[in-house]
């Protein structure tokens, strides 16, 4: 499927970022314009189900990241120097990873697991059956976003599938990567809902950079965007420099 693919930057370097369910590429655009101030070109996808994208009769995370692997080959001059993906969007992230072997991978308190016994029950029946919030339900929940963050969150759930949810009914899909293709840093909320301490443990043994940035929920780039961006560029500067520092 041909998904809608958003461009933005000139830089000479390519970063690809994948949204998280619920979303669309709009959730990243303050990422997506200080990444273009280092240098970077930015790719961003809707992904099936989400903003301007078409649906899909079935959904799965093979599926959406065979989705983005089609979509964005028609703009990559050859493999990314960056690919970047927060929660599902970091899941698909990783499979995409696997075929496209950029440069650097971040996930974003990724969907690598789920939580068992009746927590992930709960959870479960949380995605399917609640309606779509509100803005006051919005703000009291996420008392540190910017108002324009807000209003993007309110026009992409509107743009959503909810039958996207049943992409993740079988959460035995939600697994790491089995190998690292490229240096990998897991940026994860202060309490992640989806990373336990033992999953972060076992990501580090993997070889990824595996850190938490304090006062951040699930949107950890909402949240603490300054210090998300500083974990970031710190390192992107050790693994794979920007432009600028060429």
């Amino acid at each position: 499927m041909r998904l809608a693919v958003h461009e933005s930057g000139t830089g000479s370097r390519t970063a690809l970022l994948v949204h998280g369910l619920m979303s669309d590429h709009r959730a990243w655009h303050r990422v997506s314009a200080r990444l273009g101030e280092l240098g970077y070109r930015v790719v961003a996808v809707d992904l099936a189900g989400h903003g301007r994208s078409p649906r899909s009769s079935r959904y799965s995370p093979q599926a959406w990241a065979d989705d983005v692997v089609e979509s964005v080959a028609p703009v990559l001059a050859g493999p990314p120097d960056l690919v970047m993906g927060h929660s599902l969007g970091g899941l698909v992230a990783s499979l995409v990873a696997e075929r496209l072997a950029p440069r650097a991978a971040v996930y974003v308190d990724p969907a690598f697991a789920f939580p068992g016994g009746p927590r992930g029950v709960a959870l479960k029946a949380l995605f399917a059956l609640a309606p779509r919030p509100s803005r006051a339900s919005l703000v009291r929940w996420n008392p540190k976003w910017d108002p324009a963050d807000v209003e993007i969150e309110l026009a992409t759930l509107a743009d959503w599938d909810k039958r996207t949810i049943l992409g993740l009914a079988n959460t035995r899909r939600l697994m790491p990567p089995e190998r690292l293709v490229a240096p990998s840093l897991v940026v994860l909320a202060e309490r992640s809902w989806l990373i336990s301490d033992d999953v972060a443990a076992r990501l580090a043994a993997q070889g990824m950079v595996v850190t938490r940035i304090p006062g951040t929920g699930h949107t950890v780039f909402r949240d603490e965007h300054h210090d998300f961006m500083t974990v970031v560029e710190g390192w992107l500067a050790r693994v794979a420099p920007t432009v600028a520092e060429r």
